[in-house]
């Protein structure tokens, strides 16, 4: 099963789960328990020599900023 990437629309808190791409389930939060989930493009990432690397939608996958350097260094 793929993995999707769901924003919370109530405190933007952006949480991956397991599923089908065919389902239907609604997800709640992790951060505040809010049930309004919309599903975001992901983006690719890899480590190499404790780097990250990342491609795609232009934000960091562990603090969602468009700029990767306010974490990894």
């Amino acid at each position: 099963m793929p993995i999707f990437e769901y924003q919370c629309g109530e405190c933007g808190h952006v949480t991956e789960f397991l599923e089908r791409r065919d389902s239907s389930a609604g997800h709640e939060c992790e951060k505040c328990h809010g049930r309004n989930m919309s599903r975001v493009m992901s983006v690719f990432s890899a480590s190499m020599d404790g780097k990250s690397i990342s491609k795609g939608g232009g934000s960091c996958s562990s603090c969602n900023s468009g700029n990767c350097s306010s974490c990894h260094k």
